[in-house]
């Protein structure tokens, strides 16, 4: 079964800037054209087009082998994607929100995360979906997941910020042998001055290696997602009013972290903010201050801060989820008190 490419899908190829969404939704198609083994899975996906659209006028184009309406099982159909994936296709399952990943929770840690190391073979799998707050759509539509299963070996997490790398992250992604964790911040999804022109030949990104987004000298932000933007606009802000100049690593990836990368950025500015969307108590920044004291303790010169959401479910309320999330404000203030310290 096949048609036309939906519009949405063919922006690249005719020079026009695309959003966060549409490059995720390109790269869905672009892969799936590539290699007829990737399909896809989840609720509302087909005729819907997905909830928030990423997928729509797939079903028309691919047919409903390839597009699969799913039942509300996150569960079954994560674990029935395992099964297509030992079998030797690649299937892209969404969660409607990332929040819902928990039933699979199971099959995920204990099955596929195990599997290559019980000697099963590859099982190229991919679950990507939408989270983040900062939507008023309270504590089921707006978590940061990626804490839950970064304690687990054998799974990547990957965690875009732009329109470039989600497309060239969820590719590579895609094509990887192993199982991955793919998070899209939906208040990136559609933001109008995140849109980018994007290449038009085929291109991925390295799983793996941050990136640097900003160049400074007074001291590292160590940050990924929606946070990535938040401290840039801080970093703005701190160069005009303060003469302050952050180097703002987004790590893109957080398992594995590039270490390299972020103690490179260490050991110049000699000083560490970590921010991030994700509540505090066992948030990655404890982890990144840590690997950072054992590869670059000699070059700090101040100690290490983080900036992250309250330890609280994320509030209904407007105003409380303001105060419960990260804001340039909280970026700003931790930033003077390191680079004055």
């Amino acid at each position: 079964m096949s048609s036309a490419a939906p519009e949405h899908v063919t922006r690249t190829s005719q020079g026009e800037p695309v959003t966060l969404l549409e490059a995720v939704s390109e790269a869905l198609f672009e892969e799936m054209e590539r290699d007829p083994d990737v399909f896809l899975m989840g609720e509302d996906i087909g005729v819907y087009g997905g909830a928030f659209k990423v997928t729509r006028g797939f079903l028309d184009h691919f047919g409903p082998e390839r597009v699969v309406d799913t039942p509300i099982s996150e569960g079954g159909f994560t674990g029935a994607a395992a099964g297509a994936a030992h079998m030797g296709l690649r299937p892209v399952v969404e969660m409607q929100f990332m929040d819902f990943i928990s039933p699979a929770y199971d099959v995920l840690t204990n099955y596929i995360a195990t599997s290559a190391y019980r000697g099963a073979g590859p099982l190229p799998l991919v679950i990507r979906g939408p989270v983040g707050g900062g939507n008023r759509g309270g504590p089921f539509h707006s978590q940061n997941v990626e804490m839950a299963f970064f304690h687990t070996p054998g799974l990547k997490i990957v965690y875009p910020s732009t329109a470039y790398d989600a497309k060239g992250l969820l590719k590579a992604a895609i094509r990887d042998d192993g199982p991955v964790i793919f998070e899209e911040h939906k208040g990136l999804y559609r933001a109008p001055d995140l849109r980018e022109v994007l290449p038009d030949e085929d291109y991925v990104v390295p799983i793996g290696r941050a990136r640097t987004a900003r160049e400074g000298e007074h001291l590292t932000v160590v940050t990924y997602g929606l946070m990535v933007h938040r401290t840039l606009e801080a970093a703005e802000r701190l160069a005009e009013d303060d003469g302050i100049s952050l180097d703002v690593v987004d790590l893109r990836t957080l398992l594995p972290l590039d270490d390299e990368a972020i103690a490179d950025s260490v050991r110049r500015t000699g000083k560490l903010l970590v921010v991030h969307e994700d509540t505090r108590t066992g948030g990655i920044a404890g982890e990144i201050a840590m690997r950072v004291n054992e590869l670059a303790f000699e070059w700090l010169d101040a100690p290490i801060l983080r900036v992250t959401a309250l330890d609280a479910p994320v509030p209904y309320s407007g105003v409380l989820e303001d105060a419960f999330l990260p804001s340039v404000d909280d970026i700003v203030e931790a930033s003077r008190y390191l680079a004055r310290y």
